[in-house]
């Protein structure tokens, strides 16, 4: 433990350390190349036009190499070994995606993935909103917001960790330390290995993300209720509307937007769900889904990157329309 937390701090040192001396480096570079200071008319005039063309360019620079050699490559590269074979060598034209939509795996990921797409997006903002409305009511409403932001700090593994003791199962004649079969063993139920049955095993799974989820949800949605103009709340009750009226025809037509950006969001992650399958069933008893069908494929079972690099395009070009109309609708609400 000593190890990894020093080695943790000499990594933010360096880092730090580092950007800090490119960006001095760089600056004090520049200077030199086309100084400003001690050159007299139209060449102290020229130099700083250079600068202000060439600076912008050596703050974005590294982050332009960083998204080229670990995003737009790895797209290009992708794209590449969906039509080649197992081993990326020999050119199988779209014979990979024929056998994606021919598989009975495939479809069955898809199912759920569209089952996850059903629930969960709809349940966490639903959720979310419900909450920041409730809690802006009450005195104690912060400790409750900070309690059910809580999860969102917890990685997906561990939050699956944590919900695998919930639903854990021991054989009949033991006592049940799982929290859900101890209660249905409590209320005179049998208990039941809830993440090994079919379909329903999706819903247990989907509970995990929703309890992550809805702190997030719940955050953006409350500042978004805060920003609404006291003034049509004041004149909605003047004219005798129920506070479920306020609630439904004043309030939720002014977030409107906010709650689309959240469920779109919200959307983009369950399109990519991966982590929580993983640690939980890894896709048995019918519970795969697209990411870790990919992984399944790619890197198990001796590999086969055609196939699994095929199922990753299909994930992100389920993603990519959403994240664009994300991010229009980002631009929109900022005026630009």
């Amino acid at each position: 433990m000593a190890a990894q937390i020093l080695s943790a701090i000499i990594t933010i040192i360096v880092g730090v350390g580092g950007a800090i001396a490119y960006f001095w480096g760089a600056n004090k570079l520049l200077d030199l190349v086309f100084p400003s200071r001690g050159v007299a008319g139209m060449a102290a005039v020229d130099n700083l036009r250079r600068q202000g063309v060439i600076r912008p360019w050596l703050f974005i620079g590294p982050a332009l190499i960083i998204m080229i050699v670990y995003l737009i490559y790895p797209v290009v590269q992708t794209v590449y070994l969906s039509f080649h074979d197992r081993a990326g060598e020999n050119f199988v034209g779209g014979a990979n995606y024929a056998w994606a939509f021919g598989d009975r795996e495939f479809r069955n990921s898809i199912f759920n993935n569209l089952l996850w797409l059903a629930v969960v997006p709809a349940a966490c903002t639903f959720l979310g909103l419900v909450i920041a409305v409730l809690t802006d009511k009450i005195w104690w409403g912060t400790i409750a917001k900070s309690l059910i932001f809580l999860p969102l700090a917890i990685s997906f593994v561990g939050a699956s960790v944590i919900w695998k003791f919930i639903y854990e199962y021991r054989g009949d004649g033991q006592v049940q330390i799982g929290l859900l079969n101890a209660i249905v063993q409590y209320l005179g139920g049998n208990p039941q290995v809830w993440i090994s049955l079919p379909f329903w095993n999706n819903f247990f799974l989907m509970v995990i993300l929703i309890w992550i989820q809805t702190g997030f949800a719940m955050v953006i949605l409350s500042a978004a209720l805060r920003g609404i103009p006291e003034e049509t709340i004041e004149a909605a009750v003047i004219d005798g509307a129920s506070p479920f009226q306020i609630f439904w025809k004043i309030m939720i037509p002014q977030i409107w937007s906010t709650i689309a950006v959240v469920w779109t969001t919200i959307t983009i992650l369950v399109l990519k769900v991966f982590d929580i399958v993983l640690t939980m069933t890894n896709g048995q008893w019918n519970s795969q889904v697209l990411a870790n069908l990919m992984f399944d494929w790619m890197f198990r079972g001796g590999g086969d990157f055609g196939r699994g690099a095929t199922i990753a395009i299909i994930i992100m070009l389920a993603v990519l329309p959403i994240m664009i109309w994300n991010i229009r609708q980002a631009n929109r609400e900022g005026g630009l």
